[in-house]
């Protein structure tokens, strides 16, 4: 009885577990496609939102790209790329945790494989501890994902408003900075047109916030000779402005110039060409090159009349003064003095050597009439042809010459 009880408790017993466990494998599987179906939405939800974004960004950058492509230099482009790196990391990110994802539900698929071949004495409590296990992991993984793609999410729309605030920033100075960056490019182009067209002046530009014009020309005559100042102004705007002369009269005036020359892309409208107005010289930086050679040359002569007639009466005075003084009556007469006793010394070896040169011609004289004496007794002994007794190859004429004197 009791083997015959325990047999059909068993069996009931045992049913009883067949049918918990496969009520249990049944809520577990459709847990499990809900979970699975749950995750594909949420990653067609993630990729459709990612590609959205993608678009979006992908959109503004084309947009940004063309606009700073027609204000401002490469730098922006390389913000652009640095995007477009950061994008690319976002993708391969997302890339990486679909990837996470998939291996983690084939390794739930193989535990559940595994968990199915253990023992039937061990499978209530291991399919408590899978179950319990699963939903533990199950809810990690799916705060974890949810963590992540907003911590991206945030992330990504960090970087693009930061984006944003960089290209407004750059784009403000961009346009600040236009003006002025033309504006010293015209000094600069200006100083160096003066240093080469004049390389002995001294051409210094004026700092900023220093009261002045742009540039002073310090003009040097061929002896080094300081003869005058020429300030420049330079200004590169759309607009002539009816200001501009009367500030460089005032510095004109500070800085103790003699010419004031204002270079302007924009000439005033009743002036088609280079001018004067109001002691001011106006004109395009084409033209200033021209101007500041006239101007230059137009100084030096001033400076050089006026050193020329500068103390001229008194001058006179002094040099007449001058030339009927003892000091001058001494100091020519020793220059004469000087020059009687070089020509004396001269007249002097000139004698010395015509002495000299009478004394070796009459030396020169005896010499050849012995040769001729000894050359006509050998030649009478041995024949004319035996012997060479010639001292020079012109020693005939000289015998003749001899002869004759």
């Amino acid at each position: 009885m009791e083997e015959a009880v325990s047999e059909e408790f068993k069996n009931d017993l045992r049913e009883q577990m067949t049918k918990y466990k496969k009520q249990r494998d049944d809520e577990f599987a459709r847990k499990e496609v809900e979970l699975q179906k749950q995750a594909r939405d949420k990653e067609a939800g993630l990729a459709r939102e990612a590609r959205e974004r993608e678009a979006l960004l992908a959109r503004q950058a084309q947009e940004e790209r063309e606009q700073l492509r027609r204000t401002i230099s490469s730098d922006f482009e390389n913000q652009l790329r640095l995007l477009q790196e950061a994008n690319r990391d976002g993708e391969e990110k997302l890339k990486e945790a679909r990837r996470k994802e998939l291996e983690f539900l084939q390794k739930v698929q193989d535990l559940h494989t595994k968990e199915q071949e253990l023992d039937l004495t061990l499978q209530r409590r291991l399919t408590e501890e899978r179950a319990t296990l699963s939903e533990k992991i199950r809810k990690e993984e799916a705060e974890r994902a949810t963590n992540d793609y907003q911590l991206r999410t945030r992330e990504l729309e960090k970087q693009l408003d930061d984006q944003k605030k960089l290209v407004e920033e750059m784009r403000r100075k961009a346009e600040q900075g236009s003006m002025q960056l033309q504006g010293e490019v015209q000094e600069l182009a200006l100083e160096e047109m003066l240093r080469s067209a004049f390389p002995f002046d001294l051409v210094e530009e004026v700092g900023k916030g220093i009261r002045g014009a742009d540039c002073i020309q310090t003009i040097r005559n061929s002896f080094g000779q300081v003869c005058g100042k020429i300030i420049y102004e330079s200004k590169r705007t759309k607009e002539f402005s009816r200001d501009w002369p009367e500030k460089l009269k005032a510095d004109m005036r500070h800085l103790g110039a003699d010419l004031a020359v204002l270079v302007t892309q924009t000439m005033p409208r009743d002036m088609e060409r280079f001018g004067e107005r109001d002691g001011i010289w106006i004109c395009t930086f084409s033209e200033v090159r021209a101007l500041a050679h006239v101007l230059r040359d137009g100084v030096v002569r001033i400076y050089a009349a006026g050193r020329s007639s500068e103390n001229q009466g008194e001058k006179m005075i002094m040099l007449y003064r001058y030339l009927t003084s003892n000091e001058f009556a001494e100091q020519w007469k020793a220059v004469r003095e000087g020059f009687m006793a070089m020509k004396l010394s001269i007249q002097r070896e000139r004698d010395a050597m015509e002495k000299l040169w009478k004394a070796r011609e009459k030396q020169l004289e005896k010499v050849l009439l012995n040769t001729a004496h000894i050359k006509g007794s050998i030649e009478g002994i041995a024949g004319s042809d035996s012997v060479d007794l010639r001292l020079t190859d012109d020693e005939e004429s000289d015998e003749s010459d001899l002869l004759l004197n």
